[in-house]
């Protein structure tokens, strides 16, 4: 018997604290019930949102992301320094799920569930991550323009031809970034909220150049020679194709027993066409597709000597339908033997001599005028600052063995291009046969944001007190979307986004004998 009463003693023991439990759970629920607050112990992305409403959490969170993401990214590199704006990579938080959730937690259960989660937060700690998102094309564009910049870059093999001859560049040894060391840096960045230092020294490693691929520049550049004709239904005419072919092997023994040597010359052999596009008595080159000038100083002799002979190599190239264009396989390496003189060019932020400066003025006229002509752009990067010639997204740079300007006739017929080079204008001219359909193509930039540039102050001991000189003027940077617009009878047919970019702002340097502000 007193067993028994034992028994029914603890049953009744855990009854009542089973009652108890449901009462005390019931009364923790009712209190939370019209609970207008997040519950105790979340944070989001480390900050601790415990007891805000969904306005106030989200109010702080937002103010602490426009802090951290107003100023662009530092990325620095031994002496060489660039930056990321956030914005060029349409970088986004998602403050909204993260906010929701928040909020939901410990309120959209059943009773136990909410208790449940409201203690665990109560005890050991909820974090919620914000999902952050980008333009992973944009951001690998500005990694790769990033590498390109380096003042110890890699360079690859390239080639071009001169004067009948093959001339293929070896290329050289340097650094690139790392770009998924620099993706998951960037990351663990944007995921620091609470703080709004943005600076990350560049992930690089040493690499060297890919090997030259003599069957693969042979397969690039091998042409069967073919007469010129056309066809009359429809009609369609095919421009002579000259032969050209080298020795693959003697290439190959070339390079391989002259290992040290920097740049090869292998002897191209031509076979010429017995019908070309002039036996054929009609104009194939009747219609001006597409012009485009910009000015240049004609007095600085140096920078016009540079614009005369880029022009003189892509001069008359004709393209046939299908046909891919390469600035740098046109114009070749810019050397002082090629006859390239010293002239003012951007490197690391600043205006420096360097040889073939004023070149970039000739590809950009030229991929304005591509682009008014509808042509198939396949490469294109922007300078690092605002160009003086071209508007904003409409400048092309080139780098030998880093950055070309690429593009392929996508149109029926062949096309020819002119370049001259005179009295202080470059023009471009591509000449052709209108299709059936033409369009009417213009450019349109649509401005992101303006970056503001910062005032340098630098010291010169032999200004006197309070005196001081501005060494550069500064330029504000911007950030643009670029578009080209077709338009038939004054319709707008398509409108394509063709290239995001970003161009730094251009420090303002005064120098006085102090090397601080005076103010």
């Amino acid at each position: 018997k007193m067993k028994k009463n034992k028994i029914l003693l603890i049953i009744a023991i855990i009854v009542a604290i089973i009652i108890f439990l449901v009462l005390l759970s019931t009364i923790f629920a009712v209190l939370n019930l019209n609970n207008t607050k997040i519950i105790s112990g979340i944070k989001i992305n480390g900050i601790d949102v415990s007891g805000m409403t969904e306005e106030e959490a989200n109010s702080m969170i937002e103010n602490l992301i426009n802090e951290k993401t107003k100023e662009p990214l530092k990325l620095n590199y031994n002496d060489y320094e660039t930056t990321l704006y956030f914005s060029s990579i349409d970088l986004n938080y998602d403050i909204s799920s993260a906010i929701t959730e928040a909020y939901s937690i410990g309120k959209t259960g059943n009773i136990i569930q909410n208790n449940y989660a409201i203690l665990s937060s109560l005890l050991f700690k909820k974090n919620i991550e914000i999902n952050i998102s980008f333009d992973e094309d944009s951001l690998d564009l500005a990694i790769s323009d990033i590498c390109s910049n380096l003042p110890d870059k890699v360079v690859q093999p390239s080639y071009y031809i001169e004067d009948k001859n093959l001339i293929i560049t070896k290329g050289s040894a340097g650094n690139t970034i790392k770009t998924d060391e620099f993706k998951s840096q960037l990351n663990n960045i944007l995921r620091d909220i609470s703080s709004s230092e943005n600076q990350m020294n560049l992930p690089v490693e040493a690499i060297e150049p890919d090997q030259i691929d003599i069957d693969s520049i042979h397969s690039d550049i091998y042409k069967e020679v073919q007469d010129a004709y056309y066809e009359k239904e429809p009609f369609k005419v095919y421009t002579e194709v000259v032969g050209v072919d080298f020795d693959v092997e003697e290439a190959k023994s070339q390079i391989e027993n002259n290992p040290d040597s920097t740049e090869y010359t292998i002897k191209l052999n031509y076979t010429y066409p017995k019908i070309t596009i002039h036996n054929l008595n009609i104009d194939i080159f009747p219609d001006l597709l597409a012009t485009f000038s910009t000015r240049y100083d004609a007095s600085d002799e140096d920078r016009s000597n540079n614009l005369q002979l880029a022009a003189d190599k892509i001069n008359e190239t004709v393209l046939s339908p299908g046909e891919e264009f390469s600035y740098n396989k046109t114009v070749g390496e810019r050397t002082i033997a090629a006859g390239y003189k010293e002239a003012k060019v951007y490197s690391n932020g600043q205006v420096v001599d360097g040889i073939g400066g004023g070149i970039c003025q000739i590809s950009s006229t030229l991929y304005d005028a591509v682009v008014f002509a509808n042509l198939d752009v396949t490469e294109r990067y922007n300078h690092q600052f605002v160009t003086s010639y071209v508007s904003p997204g409409r400048d092309a740079t080139v780098v030998y063995g880093a950055k070309d300007l690429k593009f392929r006739n996508n149109r029926t017929y062949p096309i020819k291009i002119l370049i001259s080079v005179n009295s202080g204008i470059v023009k471009v001219d591509i000449y052709g046969i209108k299709e059936e359909v033409e369009y009417d193509v213009s450019f349109d930039t649509e401005t992101i944001s303006n970056i503001n540039y910062d005032i340098i102050y630098e010291k010169d001991s032999s200004l006197a007190d309070g005196e001081e000189e501005i060494k550069r003027a500064g330029a504000k940077g911007i950030i643009v979307n670029t578009y080209k617009v077709l338009r038939k009878n004054g319709v707008i047919v398509s409108r394509e986004l063709i290239s995001k970019d970003t161009y730094n702002a251009m420090n303002r340097i005064i120098v006085n004998n102090t090397g601080t502000s005076n103010n």
